[in-house]
């Protein structure tokens, strides 16, 4: 396996984030996350980052346990982080800069890294705005950039916390389709959280939803499409029946069923 977890526990203080979480992600393996608010699913993500530490278990990325970031590991987060005093193929070609990927480095890689900065400009279809800087850019086009550096470096897995979570609904499309055709040129692992359950599936090989107080993996769900998609595919019945499915069982584990029927009794009881 690519990624996996075994009675992962975190806690914050007194507050347990991730209980007993139990995930295996394969090489090439697209995974969504999804969830009710404080269901842990960005906390489990930036400790598969390495940003965030654990109490228990086991956590390994190759076999190898995960104890901090690392550079087969590539994060993009919902807010693009991007450099503003930097242009858009200096942002690009950012990562190339540390030190972990200039030990022992030759000409002969300098000049690979850089025809890889050029492709991925290509690729993300920001050629014609390489010079320009952050400010200069919409959201979409700054959201590229980023996913343009977490690929420069080749990381063999790509986490994304809500990615697509500040866009407009057009555009979100336009990125569910670029990140799924990067996915396949890469071949990239990719573990994606999103609280949009119609982008979850449209994305996700397999849905991994959890639920809170404490964080856990509740269900996982696999998703009947092909590897090649179209946005017409959200219109067919099956991802209509699953994606209603997904969403009643957040509701479920969010306790927000409980809610409405106290609700509904405090309207019934309420004086006329």
């Amino acid at each position: 396996m690519k990624i996996s977890a075994r009675q992962l526990w975190k806690r914050f203080g007194g507050v347990v984030a991730l209980q007993d979480v139990n995930l295996d992600v394969a090489e090439n393996e697209f995974v969504t996350l999804v969830g009710a608010s404080g269901c842990g699913k960005s906390t489990l993500l930036r400790t598969i980052a390495g940003l965030e530490s654990y109490g228990a278990g086991s956590l390994t990325c190759d076999g190898k346990e995960i104890a901090g970031p690392g550079p087969e590991r590539a994060m993009v987060f919902q807010h693009y982080s991007l450099y503003p005093w930097l242009n858009v193929v200096e942002n690009i070609r950012f990562s190339r800069r540390l030190a972990v990927h200039t030990r022992e480095r030759t000409q002969a890689d300098v000049e690979a890294a850089s025809g890889r900065a050029d492709a991925l400009l290509r690729l993300m279809g920001l050629a014609h705005v390489a010079k320009h800087y952050p400010a200069q850019l919409s959201g979409g086009m700054q959201q590229r950039v980023a996913i343009a550096r977490a690929l420069m470096s080749r990381p063999s897995v790509l986490l994304m916390d809500e990615p697509f979570g500040a866009l407009d609904a057009q555009t979100r499309e336009v990125m569910h389709d670029l990140i799924l055709h990067v996915q396949r040129l890469e071949r990239s692992t990719i573990v994606f959280v999103t609280h949009d359950v119609e982008e979850a599936l449209y994305l996700g090989q397999r849905v991994v939803l959890m639920a809170p107080r404490p964080g856990r993996i509740d269900t996982i769900y696999r998703v009947p499409l092909p590897a090649q998609r179209t946005q017409a595919m959200k219109l067919e019945p099956a991802f209509v029946a699953l994606k209603r499915e997904v969403l009643e069982r957040i509701r479920a584990t969010s306790g927000m069923q409980t809610d409405f029927e106290l609700l509904e009794k405090l309207s019934q009881a309420a004086p006329t």
